[in-house]
Formats: C-alpha cells, sequence, structure tokens
C-alpha cells in the first residue's frame, strides 16, 4: 500500500465528507476506516516507509474515548508518527482543551467542507519550517533566526548562567506591546512566573515540556504555557524558552476552543448573551453590540445585546453611529490599531477611545442581512490572522441565533410551532418526518421513532394548576432536547406527548443508550416557581426504520403501541416495539402466504458476520445469517418471521436453503483463500426435532463439497432437551460426521449446565446481554468470567456475542475467552462485501510473505 491518508469515521456520512474533501484537493491514496479495527485491518502489513502522510479521526465520545482512540492509532503500523488532525462530532462531550497530548490540529465536523485541508497544509508548512531551521530542535547549532524572526512563536533566550534576558523575538514585543528595548537584561523572575515549578528547574531540565505560566505584558500579565530547551547564542550557552499564550486573540489553538464553546452555547432565550460574554471576555474586548433589523416596518435597528469596559457613556444614536449604518448596508469594517480613521463619522469610537475596531453583517442562508456585530479595542486587536476569522465565526454564530429566533416566530405565526415549547408542533413534525424517511430511503439509513408520553400529567394540571404542568412541559422539552444530538428532532406533538427522532443510527445499542439517559435525566426532581418539587416520569415506545415500518403513520403506531406497553409494565421505562398477537393474528396469515414464496422469488439473502481470534484479532469463522427482504414492507426482522415460519413449518425449507446456499458460498471461500474458516449456521428446535436432519446435511455436504469440520451447527440454549425428539440423536449423528456444535445464546436458557453433560458441544457461545454488560453490570461480568472458565474445564471453546466497544475486548480477552463476535469488528456483510474483506487479509498477508522472503 502506498503512501497516503487514513480516514477514521463511525458515522458514513462524516467518512463521506472526509473523503469528499481530501479528493477534492486532490490526495489520491485516502484510506477511509469505520473504526481504529478496520484501519488495522487496511494498514496490516504497511512498511514502514514511507509512512502516511497524515490520519484524521473523528471522536464523537469523552476525554477517556478520545484518549483511548488516539492511543490506538498511534499503535497502528505507521501511525507512531504520522500527524493527527482530530474532528469533534456533534454529539462529542469532550472540552478541546482536554484533548490528548500529540494531536497536531481539532476541529469541529461542520468545518470539514472549509478547514480540513487548509489546516493540513498550514501543518505541512510549519512542519517544514522546523526542518529548515534545527536549532531550536537541537542543542549544538545557533541557526535559529529563521523562527526566532520571521515566525509567530513566541521566544525569549536567557543567559545560561545569569537568567538574564539576552533578547527576546519580535513576536514577544508585538504580544506584549512592550517594546524589545524595554526586556534586555531583565531576570526572568520578573518576565515569567511559572505554576507548580520552579523556574530553576525549568531551566535546569530545559526538556521541552510544558509547564503552565504567566508572561511579561504592558496590561499586566498573560496567562499561556512556556517550555525550555538549551541552544547556543552567539558562541555561548543559553536557553531558549517558547511562550504560547492562551488568549484568543494570539493562539489559534486558544480561539479554536472559543469558536467551540461559542458553537455549544445555549440556544435558548439568551443565547445571544451567553455567546457574546464568552467572545467578550476570551477576546479581551472593550465594547461589544449586536443589533437586529426591523422586521416589522418601523425606524431603525434594535439593539439586543451590548457589553463594554468602564463608565456608562452618553450612548449616541443607532443613526448617528455610521458605521453601524454601513454594517447594516452590508459593508464589513476591520480596523486592527487605526480605528481612529472613524472619528470624522463615528461618535462611538471617539466616546469609547477605540484603537481597534470591527463591524460585520449578519447574514442569513440567503445572504440577506439580518443585523449587525460591532466589536472594540482600547488597545487594538491581536494577530489579525486569528482575530478575524473568530469575529466572522462569532457574527456568524449571532446570525444562526437570530435567524432561529425570526423562524420560531414565523413558525409560531404561522401555526407550524408549538408557542409553549418553541418546538415544532405535530403539523410541522410530519412534514419532517416524511422527509427524514425520504432522505433514510435515498441513503440507505435507519433511523428510530420515540414515541414520549408523560406518566400521570393530568394530576399534576389538576393538583397544581395549568401554569405548573405549563412549566413542566417546558422543562420536559428542555431535557429532551439536551439528550439528543443536533441533528436529531424533537417535537410537542399533542398535550403532554413528545416526539423524539433519533437519525443516522449505526447500531440499536446507541439508540437504547438515548433512551435510558432520557429515562434518567426525567428522574431529576422538578420545582415550581413557588418551590413545590415534583418527580415527573415519561413512558416511552420505540420504533426502527426501516425495520418496523417503512412509512410515517405505521412508524409512529408502532411507537404508540410500544409505549403504552411500556405503561402496562409500570411506567417509568421504554420499550421496544414488538409485534403484538393481535398484529400477528391480523397480518400473519398474509405474512406467512408471502413467505412461503420467499425463497422462490429470490426475497431471502444470507449474510455472513466474521468470528475473531481474541489475541490475533484474525479472522477465524463467520455465522450465517439470514434476512427477508419483502417486496412491500421492506426488511422483515427476523425475530417476525422465523416464529411464523416455524408455526408453518416453512423453517425446514428455508434452514436447508440456508443452510445449501452457506456452505456453497463457504467452499467457495475455502477454494479461493484457503483460510479454513468455521461455518456457523443456525439450527431451529423445529430442524432439530426432524428425522431426517442426519441425512439432509450429509446431502448438502455432499453437493457442495465442503468439508465436514469446517461446518459449526448452532443450537440455542432455550431448545428442552426433553420436549425435543431425536435432538441427541440427531446431534451426536451430526458430531460423528465430522460437523462442530455450538450452544448459542449460552446463559440464557435453564439447562446449561443439563446441555453441556449430555449434547456433544464444542463451542459455547455467550449470549449478548451479558457481553453488552460489561463494564455497566458486575454481575453480569461475573456470569461471563465463570462461563468462561466452566467451559475451559469441561475443554469448551469460549465465543462471546454482542462485543461493540473496546472495553467488552479488552475483559474478554483478560479472562480467556477464545473467540469474538461483534460491531466492533465487523457488522454481518452480504457476500459481495465479505468477501472483498477476505480478499484484503488475503493481500496484506501476500505482502508480509514478500517482505520475509
Amino acid at each position: 500500500m502506498n503512501s497516503g491518508i487514513l480516514v477514521v469515521a463511525a458515522e458514513r456520512e462524516l467518512r463521506r465528507s472526509l473523503f469528499d474533501a481530501l479528493d477534492q484537493a486532490g490526495y489520491p491514496q485516502i484510506h477511509s476506516a469505520r473504526d481504529v479495527s478496520h484501519a488495522a485491518i487496511l494498514l496490516e502489513g504497511r512498511p514502514p516507509l514511507p509512512p502516511l502522510q497524515l490520519m484524521v479521526a473523528v471522536l464523537a465520545g469523552d476525554q477517556p474515548q478520545a484518549t483511548s482512540v488516539c492511543e490506538q492509532l498511534r499503535r497502528l503500523p505507521g501511525g507512531s508518527d504520522t500527524p493527527l488532525i482530530v474532528v469533534l462530532a456533534d454529539e462529542a462531550t469532550i472540552n478541546p482543551t482536554d484533548l490528548p497530548a500529540g494531536i497536531t490540529d481539532w476541529l469541529s465536523a461542520a468545518q470539514i467542507g472549509t478547514e480540513l485541508v487548509a489546516r493540513w497544509r498550514r501543518s505541512q508548512t510549519a512542519r517544514q519550517a522546523r526542518h529548515r531551521v534545527p536549532v531550536l530542535v537541537s542543542d549544538v547549532h545557533e541557526d535559529y533566526r529563521y523562527v526566532f524572526e520571521e515566525g509567530n512563536s513566541e521566544w525569549l533566550i536567557v543567559d545560561a548562567g545569569s537568567s538574564r534576558l539576552l533578547e527576546v523575538s519580535p513576536t514577544v514585543a508585538r504580544h506584549s506591546r512592550m517594546h524589545a528595548s524595554q526586556w534586555e537584561g531583565l531576570p526572568l523572575s520578573d518576565v515569567l512566573r511559572f505554576e507548580g515549578i520552579a523556574l530553576e528547574q525549568v531551566l535546569t531540565e530545559a526538556n521541552r515540556s510544558w509547564y503552565p505560566c504567566q508572561r511579561k505584558s504592558a496590561q499586566g500579565a498573560d496567562t499561556g504555557q512556556a517550555s525550555a530547551r538549551r541552544i547556543r547564542h552567539h558562541g555561548h550557552d543559553a536557553v531558549a524558552l517558547m511562550f504560547r499564550s492562551d488568549r484568543a486573540d494570539l493562539r489559534a489553538e486558544a480561539a479554536l476552543s472559543l469558536l467551540s464553546r461559542i458553537f455549544a452555547s445555549s440556544s435558548g432565550v439568551d443565547a445571544q448573551g451567553a455567546a457574546g460574554r464568552l467572545l467578550f471576555d476570551e477576546l479581551g474586548l472593550d465594547y461589544l453590540a449586536v443589533w437586529s433589523t426591523r422586521q416589522d416596518g418601523a425606524e431603525g435597528p434594535a439593539q439586543l445585546l451590548q457589553l463594554w469596559n468602564g463608565d456608562e457613556p452618553a450612548w449616541p444614536s443607532a443613526h448617528a453611529q455610521s458605521s453601524l449604518q454601513l454594517v447594516l448596508g452590508g459593508k464589513s469594517i476591520l480596523y486592527r490599531t487605526d480605528a481612529k480613521r472613524l472619528l470624522p463619522i463615528d461618535p462611538l469610537v471617539q466616546q469609547l477611545d477605540l484603537a481597534g475596531f470591527a463591524g460585520l453583517p449578519l447574514y442569513d442562508e440567503r445572504h440577506t442581512v439580518l443585523g449587525a456585530m460591532l466589536a472594540g479595542s482600547r488597545r487594538g486587536f491581536g494577530e489579525m490572522g486569528i482575530t478575524e476569522p473568530v469575529l466572522r465565526c462569532s457574527a456568524a454564530r449571532f446570525a444562526q441565533v437570530l435567524e432561529l429566533g425570526r423562524t420560531r416566530e414565523q413558525g409560531r405565526a404561522e401555526g407550524l410551532v408549538d408557542a409553549l415549547t418553541g418546538l415544532p408542533n405535530r403539523l410541522l413534525f410530519n412534514d419532517r418526518l416524511d422527509t427524514i424517511i425520504r432522505e433514510a430511503v435515498r441513503n440507505g439509513e435507519c433511523f428510530a421513532v420515540l414515541f414520549v408520553d408523560l406518566d400521570h400529567f393530568k394530576m399534576i394540571n389538576d393538583s397544581h394548576g395549568h401554569a405548573a404542568g405549563d412549566q413542566v412541559l417546558r422543562t420536559v422539552a428542555q431535557r429532551l432536547c439536551g439528550s439528543v444530538r443536533a441533528s436529531d428532532t424533537v417535537a410537542r406533538y399533542a398535550g403532554d406527548e413528545f416526539i423524539v427522532v433519533l437519525r443516522h443510527i449505526v447500531k440499536n445499542d446507541d439508540v437504547l443508550r438515548v433512551a435510558e439517559k432520557i429515562v434518567q435525566g426525567m428522574e431529576t426532581p422538578l420545582y415550581l416557581d413557588d418551590g413545590t418539587e415534583l418527580q415527573v416520569t415519561a413512558s416511552m415506545g420505540l420504533s426502527f426504520f426501516p425495520d418496523d415500518a417503512g412509512d410515517a403513520q405505521t412508524l409512529l403506531e408502532h411507537a404508540d403501541e410500544a409505549m403504552y406497553a411500556a405503561k402496562h409494565l409500570g411506567r417509568n421505562n421504554f420499550q421496544i416495539y414488538e409485534v403484538s398477537p393481535e398484529y400477528a393474528q391480523e397480518h400473519g396469515m398474509a405474512l406467512k402466504t408471502r413467505l412461503r414464496h420467499a425463497e422462490g422469488n429470490g426475497e431471502l439473502r444470507v449474510v455472513y458476520q466474521p468470528q475473531v481470534d481474541a489475541a490475533s484479532e484474525d479472522i477465524v469463522g463467520m455465522e450465517a445469517l439470514v434476512r427477508w427482504e419483502h417486496p412491500e414492507q421492506g426488511m422483515i426482522s427476523p425475530a417476525v418471521f422465523i416464529p411464523l415460519a416455524e408455526e408453518s413449518g416453512l423453517i425446514v425449507s428455508i434452514g436447508e436453503w440456508v443452510m445449501r446456499t452457506a456452505c456453497h458460498q463457504a467452499k467457495e471461500w475455502e477454494q479461493r483463500y484457503g483460510l479454513r474458516l468455521r461455518l456457523g449456521v443456525n439450527l431451529s428446535a423445529v430442524q432439530l426435532m426432524e428425522p431426517r436432519l442426519l441425512d439432509t446435511v450429509t446431502t448438502v455436504l455432499r453437493e457442495t463439497g465442503l468439508d465436514p469440520t469446517l461446518l459449526e451447527l448452532e443450537i440455542t440454549e432455550s431448545i428442552s432437551i426433553k420436549q425435543a425428539p431425536n435432538l441427541v440423536e440427531n446431534l451426536h449423528g451430526l458430531h460423528h460426521l465430522g460437523c462442530h456444535i455450538a450452544i448459542d445464546d449460552f446463559g440464557t436458557g435453564a439447562a446449561s449446565l443439563d446441555y453441556l453433560r449430555r449434547l456433544p458441544a464444542d463451542r459455547i457461545k455467550i449470549d449478548q446481554s451479558f457481553v453488552r454488560n460489561i463494564g455497566v453490570d458486575p454481575d453480569d461480568e461475573a456470569i461471563v468470567r465463570a462461563t468462561i472458565e466452566m467451559a475451559h474445564r469441561l475443554k469448551r471453546a469460549v465465543v462471546a456475542e454482542g462485543v461493540e466497544i473496546e472495553q467488552h475486548l479488552q475483559f474478554l480477552r483478560s479472562h480467556g475467552c477464545d473467540e469474538l463476535q461483534g460491531y466492533l469488528f465487523c457488522r454481518p456483510l452480504q457476500p459481495v462485501s465479505f468477501d472483498k474483506l477476505l480478499a484484503e487479509r488475503q493481500r496484506l498477508l501476500d505482502v508480509q510473505v514478500t517482505e520475509t522472503a
């Protein structure tokens, strides 16, 4: 594999955006991976040189998750020294200031198209500059003048013996607003004050570690960090200290952190105030104002926000502020330090004694001016290469909030937005849901509908009044919005009913975690205006597109049915939609009739999920799974059609078709790759009771030519030995034939030990319900540990299903689990996709063999 760029993103849409941005910039080799495990497969066998040019990873979790991902990336082949840019997804909870060390740069998901390539190129330029200047990374050379004089970093050169300043870079003088002559000869202790470490230790070690400190300036001190390294200065030993300020107008990292907080600020009533205060404080402004044009035809703009340092001046009218009028007309104004040029036309600049001044129009998406942002500084602005983008992005945020407020007002006027909560009402939600379905069909995506109904809400209205009820509804709306991502939708459907649409689902467990988060959030006590404490809970129902329905009305009906199931189970919980007996009775005959022809009509599919060795993570087996694509209803869940097939006896013919199809495919892969992959095929209770089961398996193996030792037949533990005639005989016959036997869903039935004692089981599969709770439920962890130990004592191998996160992998590996299966490694794949996976694995193995030859 040639040198290139590695992109790692779980969400397909973000992965596509990253690929497109890099592809359009002309980078030919872009390797796109779903996760680190997938990336390892792509990079396995890469030669150490040439290295990757760049790694880009999307982070969607918290600080520990970010650290884990970055550490795993660094352990990839060629990844230890490769520049790494991270993208923070909308749902990420990590603060940019807490990102792990060693990251080249970061940006938000919204900046991929506009910033990714630019950031990467700037980083390349900086690296090249460092390579041109070996001095500040060397203890021997003295040729540091390029970085010292031309760079944007702050450098202070100190005599190694006296610890007095010999020289400072022009950037120090510019940022501190103190002339270079004011620095020479000063003791370093008067210039830099370190926190948590002695100055002498910093100079003695000079190991380039970063320590928090304060740097002297004309305004008192600037906070930041500094690092020291030894150099030669005019033939003498010296120490060079690099200082990087935390001021958002001086350092790009601080500016990006500020912008992330501004864009993460609330979209509620005081969103302008929250964003404005952040900008005012972090950029060190002396004046900030946000104005809005009038919608009602009234004369003059309306002031939405105004912050300043100093006494209350006699504010000039909006009409007298010529700069404001120019900005409202669509003109941008930027004066770094020479705002005095505005004195003849703008009394505001004179009254506030501003040296730096900026005025930026606030545009909506149609580029119509909604208002203006004015910002000023008495000392002038800092680095305009940093300050100007911060101001422009902040203006975009103010425009976004202003446009959102106007949209809500318009929605209220047109009857599309709920006046009490500000959420979309039923009419607007139904329109959005239709749009979401169309997009999901076009992009092949899944989403979930969550129907939320408050418990005993009528009692709140009756006991505390409708004003209290309104307060409860507003609070619930806020809690729901705070539990989901920006791409999701929350609506007030009717009365005390809310609907949530969770989009871009990677796996269903993501939805269940959100539902659990909502349940826990609702349990927080709610206090009315009079101090009364209320405990408000909710019952919720979940339905999935396209598994449960392909149209909006049916999706909502199913979510509503699941919600009532939650009510019947005691309230304050959520339930997933399942086919009710009434639905099965009403539609069962039609589905059974259609199912009889599904095989002949080509509606059945077999997909394959890999099983990997826990130690090497190499593929050692695969499980064959059947899927049914109904021509009208789309994908029918196996939980629906498998019981129907068993009731009607169709499971025998369907099971035989699945076995024959899977064995034929496994034989083809064995001939092509020679991997000796074990094939797992499920047998239902009905099949296991068939007297001719052994003959059927023998015939399939003979027709397909598959080695019997490569076929593993899986039986669920819930099947009763006593109630299933021929079960023991059939399994012993299959085992004698050479096939392997696996007990599926182990731990969920009531006869585990009896199974292991009486059946010829080679392998047990720990049910995913236990694996999923690793790190959550100590009892389930104990069950998993005990199961592995018991199986090994009885000389049975163990496969863990449902392995989805790194914590699952580490726990199972540390306790000796033999094999693993789950979304952490791979989803069930269509044969074409599985073949590509095997082909890539084989290609990488060939590369390794060639290199070692």
